[in-house]
């Protein structure tokens, strides 16, 4: 049952023409059109106006999004290859397929998965997360508001919850036009916002209401089970570990020693905390700290570790920052080779978009070719399959799992 109205409106239907370079982006379904791709438009737009693409050559549609005034990306498309009418049908067709894709995780003692990916998906600015019978939709973009309950209706449908709470970016938690509150539970009772979920049979915990994001980090969770298999006996240590996702894996899977290390106390809190959701004999450290100064610290007393994994913070979120994050990526594989035991593994992980994965692996090794031991590749990822991509700059997760030879 619904525990709140939603807001009602009826959109504008916008007639564009677009740019030569527009109109190619468009047949090439990439879903973003930035003002400056914009020739000629009809009427003045609101925020969730429906925006008809047509063809310069043949005046025929070509695709369907949404106006967004606010952003530099004026129109968010979110149907390629004609005219969409966007009723419950459409959106429930388009979070159905969404729902295929991710079926697959539910056969893996998996019951916490990402539904919706923003513009992977179709829905640029939206993000669905499921944590066991709780539904986190966190919303970017006005643009959704006009849609939001044919939106919610499909996603209980299709995924089953029982709970439904909406988390809103900062800047539309400051917009005093949006009906909801950061946090708002929409749908069904929430008796307590910190849900246990099952990852791979591990069990984690996200809050719900103040959790970052939606109150967990879902896109790791293939390297997070394949570091746990690798961890049996083994002294680990977990850099960047935040909620202690690698850590809480190789806990349970028998690691006779794991050090969790984060600059949060409250993360380590969580870290801790996760841990013990879970059967495990060995040892679980947590150092406070910055990770850099850390990790020389323990290299300055010798301290050596069997795996090390270094998933840091998005280092490059605009375009001037790539060559501190690039530094920070050559500083972070030169401190854990220094870090890894013979015969050991160092995983290195990014999550900035605008480092490219063959940048990043090519800067890992390019490092790692610098010290005095020979390494092989053993693996190299990409996202899971609740985060799948589908436009280049939808791509962010690149993981390499590194073995040195001696």
């Amino acid at each position: 049952m619904y525990t709140q109205s939603f807001p009602q409106g009826i959109p504008k239907v916008l007639a564009v023409k677009l740019s030569a370079t527009g109109e190619r982006s468009v047949r090439l379904k990439h879903p973003w059109i930035f003002t400056d791709s914009i020739e000629k438009i009809n009427k003045t737009g609101n925020s969730g106006d429906i925006a008809i693409i047509f063809s310069h050559s043949k005046n025929k549609a070509i695709g369907v999004g949404l106006y967004d005034p606010d952003s530099p990306i004026r129109i968010k498309m979110i149907h390629f290859g004609g005219g969409a009418t966007l009723n419950e049908e459409f959106f429930f067709q388009k979070i159905k397929n969404a729902f295929y894709v991710r079926a697959p995780l539910l056969e893996t003692k998996t019951n916490s998965y990402r539904l919706l990916f923003g513009e992977n998906d179709g829905f640029p600015g939206c993000i669905a997360d499921v944590y066991d019978k709780v539904l986190v939709v966190k919303l970017y973009s006005t643009i959704w508001i006009p849609y939001f309950k044919h939106i919610v209706d499909s996603l209980i449908s299709i995924s089953g919850v029982q709970t439904v709470v909406i988390r809103l970016s900062r800047k539309l938690q400051a917009d005093t036009n949006i009906a909801f509150k950061d946090g708002s539970v929409v749908y069904g009772e929430l008796h307590n916002e910190t849900i246990v979920f099952k990852e791979h049979g591990i069990h984690f915990s996200a809050n719900v209401i103040k959790g970052h994001k939606t109150g967990y980090f879902l896109d790791h969770r293939e390297n997070r089970r394949t570091v746990g298999q690798l961890s049996y006996q083994k002294k680990v240590l977990d850099v960047f570990s935040y909620a202690g996702g690698f850590s809480v894996h190789a806990l349970a899977n028998g690691a006779k020693e794991v050090t969790s290390l984060d600059i949060s106390a409250h993360a380590l809190e969580l870290a801790k905390a996760n841990g013990l959701l879970n059967k495990y004999r060995g040892t679980h450290k947590t150092i406070v700290g910055d990770a850099f100064l850390q990790m020389q610290h323990l290299i300055d007393t010798q301290t050596c570790f069997d795996i090390v994994i270094i998933d840091p913070p998005s280092f490059a979120k605009s375009k001037k920052e790539i060559a501190i994050a690039q530094k920070k990526y050559k500083q972070l594989a030169t401190l854990g080779e220094r870090l890894t035991a013979k015969k050991g593994i160092l995983v290195l992980a990014s999550c900035s978009s605008r480092i490219k994965a063959d940048d990043f692996f090519n800067i890992n090794s390019t490092t790692l070719d610098k010290q005095k031991r020979s390494y092989t590749v053993i693996k190299q990822t990409y996202h899971d399959i609740d985060h799948p991509v589908n436009f280049p700059e939808g791509a962010y997760l690149k993981c390499g799992y590194y073995k040195f030879n001696r």
